[in-house]
């Protein structure tokens, strides 16, 4: 049976983006059919968790309801170069557990993070949706591969905005950051486009 899973952020012991968190997990119950869900809520009060300091709570569940917990301490990566990878047919608009063709495609680049093209267009990294920034304004790709819970927040909150990347206009950007339920757009470092070692327009992108 397919697993699971969600990463949600804890900090001094207060729990982020519950609500969001909660309706995905909803949702993936309901889009296979199954009636109910977990409650997110309930599971992390009877953790019991009272360190402070920032932490991972990672959920990992079925579709039987069954599920297990880690809480991991957790610092933001500082990533030092990225590159475009076209995988044209991969598919993840769930969050699974199984993450093997995003680390084979890792392993096949040249640079420590990923950026996934899917017919010619910016989706995410292996492990979050992207912030693109062109004058004072944030945007986020329309084409992303999972929805994240941050990018949801984000947008409703009105702080970022949606529109079409693409590997024709990525260049009309000048900085991008990285951002996933661990990482406000507040809090992470911040790129210049440069970081891309294989822009449109230097080398060959890479198709795995």
């Amino acid at each position: 049976m397919s697993q699971f899973i969600e990463s949600i952020k804890v900090e001094d012991q207060d729990i982020f983006l519950l609500d969001f968190h909660q309706k995905r997990v909803n949702q993936t119950f309901a889009h296979f059919g199954k009636e109910g869900s977990i409650d997110l809520e309930k599971i992390f009060k009877n953790l019991n968790h009272d360190e402070d300091g920032l932490y991972k709570l990672k959920i990992t569940y079925d579709l039987d309801k069954k599920f297990r917990t880690m809480m991991i301490p957790y610092a933001i990566p500082e990533i030092h170069d990225f590159q475009l990878v076209e995988n044209n047919i991969y598919d993840y608009s769930f969050k699974f557990e199984d993450r093997k063709e995003l680390e084979r495609m890792k392993i096949k680049s040249k640079a420590e993070e990923i950026i996934i093209i899917k017919n010619n267009h910016i989706t995410d990294t292996s492990f979050s949706n992207l912030l693109f920034q062109k004058g004072k304004d944030w945007f986020t790709p329309s084409t992303y591969l999972l929805n994240g819970v941050q990018r949801q927040h984000l947008l409703k909150q009105k702080k970022i905005k949606e529109t079409e990347i693409t590997l024709q206009n990525i260049r009309e950007f000048s900085h991008f950051q990285l951002i996933n339920a661990m990482n406000d757009f507040d809090d992470m470092f911040v790129y210049p486009i440069q970081k891309i070692t294989n822009l449109p327009g230097s080398d060959e992108y890479l198709d795995v």
